[in-house]
Parts: C-alpha cells; sequence; structure tokens
C-alpha cells in the first residue's frame, strides 16, 4: 500500500486529522530538502526539448545535439520529446531509470520582474504576488509549523528568508566546517550572559548543533574525501547534509550559487556542464549517503525563474520565466516528465521570450506537502495563502 492509499485509508477511518495535522499513517519523519540554485539556471539546456526543432534553431551555439549513441556530448533521451544533458548521465538519469526522479517543466512563480533577489524572495516567502509583503514568513517556517516531530536545518551562512517566522532553526554554512572556535569553557560564558535574555535558547540550541555537526563530519572526514572536489564544492557538502539528516534532522534547505550564465554557457561542455556535473555527484552523493531512509524521502531542486529560450549574442542566455523543477525521492512517482506541458516552439512561448509557467510552483509544492505529510487543506493553507495544490501524482 502507497502513502496515498495509507492516507486515504487513514481518512476513511476518521484517523487523519486532529487540529488539522496528521497523526496516521504518513511519518511524520519523512525527510524533505529543499535546493535552490540561485541565478536562474538554464532549465532548457538540462531538461532539453529535442523534440523541438525550434529549440536548435534558438541556439546555433548553445544547442545540446539529439540523443545519439556515438556521441558522449549528445542528450539521453528521457521520452519522445524531451533529454536529459550528458553532464547528468552517471548521477541523475539512474535516477530517473529507476523512477525515483521526475522533471516538471512549466514551472515557477508568477513573478515577472526577472530579478534575481525579488523573485528568490517571491518563492521563499511564498506568498501572493501583488498583496503585502512579510519578510519574516518563509514557507519553510510555516511547513515546520503544521508537522509534529520536526527537525529542520538551513545548511547555509545566514537564516535564509525561507525559514524566517516561527520556532528558531538552526543554520550552518556546511562547506566550510571547521573545528570551533569557540571552546566549550567560552561557550559555557557566553550562554551564561545570555542565560536571562529571549536569546538564551537561540544561543544554546546555536552551540549545540554546532558542536553536533562538528562531530559528525570529523567522524567520517576519511569517507568524505570520496571523490570530493573540494571540501567547498556542493559535491563535498551533499554528502555531509545527507549524513546529518540521515542522523539528525528531517527537514532541509540548501543553496547552490553559480547559475547566471549569460556568457559563454557552452553547451554538452563548458561551465553550465560543469556545473551540472558537481550539481549531480552531490545529489548522487546525498542519495548514498542517506541509505535505506532514501524511499522515505523527498529532493527538490528549483530556481528563481528559467532563461531566455533564445541564445543571446554573447553565447549565453537572459533572465527569463518558466523552469524545470526536479523532483527526486526513493517513492516518487517517477521516470516520467510531470505536469501540463505544450510544445517548445515560438508559438508557445512568454512574450516571446521564454517558457511559460503552466504549474505555479506553491500548487505543485503543496501537492507534495499532502502526500508527504498528510496535511488537510487547513494547513496547507496557512503555508501557501491564496494557492491550492496542484495533484501531478508525484507521491
Amino acid at each position: 500500500m502507497n502513502r496515498r492509499d495509507l492516507i486515504r485509508a487513514s481518512a476513511a477511518l476518521g484517523l487523519s486529522t486532529v487540529a488539522g495535522r496528521v497523526w496516521a499513517a504518513p511519518k511524520a519523519d519523512a525527510r524533505l530538502l529543499v535546493v535552490f540554485l540561485r541565478g536562474a539556471y538554464d532549465a532548457a539546456n538540462v531538461v532539453i526539448p529535442t523534440g523541438s526543432d525550434f529549440y536548435y534553431r534558438s541556439r546555433p551555439n548553445l544547442a545540446i545535439p539529439r540523443p545519439d549513441a556515438a556521441d558522449p556530448k549528445a542528450a539521453l533521451v528521457l521520452d519522445a520529446d524531451w533529454s536529459l544533458h550528458p553532464a547528468l548521465r552517471e548521477t541523475l538519469l539512474p535516477l530517473y531509470a529507476k523512477g525515483q526522479a521526475a522533471f516538471v517543466p512549466f514551472a515557477g512563480t508568477d513573478d515577472l520582474t526577472r530579478s534575481h533577489f525579488e523573485t528568490q524572495d517571491t518563492i521563499e516567502m511564498g506568498q501572493t504576488v501583488g498583496a503585502a509583503r512579510d519578510y519574516n514568513s518563509g514557507f519553510m517556517a510555516r511547513l515546520a509549523a503544521e508537522l509534529t516531530r520536526v527537525r529542520p536545518i538551513a545548511f547555509t551562512d545566514q537564516m535564509p528568508l525561507i525559514f524566517r517566522g516561527g520556532e528558531t532553526v538552526p543554520n550552518i554554512a556546511i562547506n566550510g566546517v571547521g573545528k570551533p572556535g569557540i571552546d566549550d569553557r567560552q561557550a559555557r560564558l557566553i550562554a551564561a550572559m545570555y542565560s536571562d535574555t529571549k536569546l538564551a535558547a537561540a544561543v544554546t540550541e546555536g552551540f549545540r548543533v554546532r558542536d553536533a555537526v562538528y562531530q559528525t563530519i570529523s567522524d567520517h572526514a576519511g569517507q568524505a574525501d570520496r571523490g570530493a572536489v573540494s571540501p567547498k564544492g556542493f559535491e563535498l557538502s551533499a554528502r555531509r547534509i545527507g549524513r546529518l539528516m540521515r542522523e539528525t534532522f528531517n527537514l532541509g534547505f540548501v543553496d547552490v550559487g553559480g547559475w547566471d550564465t549569460h556568457v559563454n554557457q557552452g553547451a554538452g561542455t563548458g561551465y553550465l556542464a560543469d556545473r551540472l556535473g558537481e550539481l549531480g555527484r552531490g545529489l548522487a552523493g546525498f542519495v548514498e549517503e542517506i541509505g535505506p531512509g532514501w524511499s522515505d524521502t523527498v529532493v527538490v531542486v528549483l530556481s528563481e525563474f528559467g532563461r531566455t529560450f533564445r541564445e543571446n549574442g554573447s553565447r549565453g542566455t537572459d533572465h527569463g520565466h518558466g523552469s524545470v523543477y526536479w523532483i527526486l525521492g526513493g517513492g516518487v512517482r517517477g521516470g516520467r516528465i510531470a505536469g501540463p506541458q505544450v510544445r517548445a516552439d515560438e508559438a508557445h512561448l512568454f512574450q516571446n521570450r521564454d517558457y511559460p509557467v503552466l504549474t505555479d510552483y506553491r500548487g505543485l509544492l503543496g501537492d507534495l506537502f499532502r502526500w508527504l505529510y498528510g496535511l488537510d487543506q487547513a494547513s496547507l493553507r496557512r503555508i501557501f495563502p491564496s494557492a491550492d495544490p496542484t495533484d501531478l501524482a508525484l507521491l
């Protein structure tokens, strides 16, 4: 019996919700990791519309060759219309082949500013575009407030907007963890200074998480060197994240930069291909570290917007609109391109330049939260006001 069947059976028995929360069949300890590709990655050169002649006319220098087993730089077949970038051959393609990865094209937000910062804020807040913005309320903070036994963490230098609001969430820059600069005696003195203030709990929790993360990473330092490009690379970071989410945390966020490819983006090889290779190896390492827990883990890879369908004069792409989201997990109904689609041709471009948005990111994520955690409509509305879940049958 899959997760949907369990939730429906529980609902039939009247066990599904108590004060808007699910206590029956869904696993409250299911893991979720959101990976934010900051800079707006070029989705059309990653999940490639190889069935489109217009794609090849639009990208004389950047197009990935159509699938060809004899060409290592050629695209990898996903279905009759779509293919995958060859840099993901050894990492993401095997997950797709096992039905553990799905891609959702034409996904994104209705924010039309094409501003990195503003659109990133829009997604992280999960609020209605055009309404008053509350910069102290991120959607993952609101999600955490709806869950039981939740153990959230942000793998970032500073607390991201997505986790602002609600209970204190620890954050740590996982790719730069070193020996703590403050020893135990100093930590106790600092904690004592704040003991009678409203920051006492946050200070104590901060030192506890720091020590736990450092200890976990130190204990596995030798293992973490397996094929890693460097301690600062996402490949190594993702293994550390996997280890921590396997052992301690179950709701995580990490952002990865370097996707703003206006100049010399490359095609089957080059700058974007190198970044994809690192990202793919990182995700594969995360899966390996999670181990058997992968069956109850979901990874969502998203970006603030897509890029222009046509290449620019600098052999790159500019700020666009619709993107492609990745949904990975041992329990994902993958091996397919999900969600509503149109032909990747000139007639269907948004404003004659970009992918349109046919799947709102809040509807997509809301549907994942509904089936991953068994949340009811009231809970989903608290997470994403004015946005209903879009059933893509991903779980």
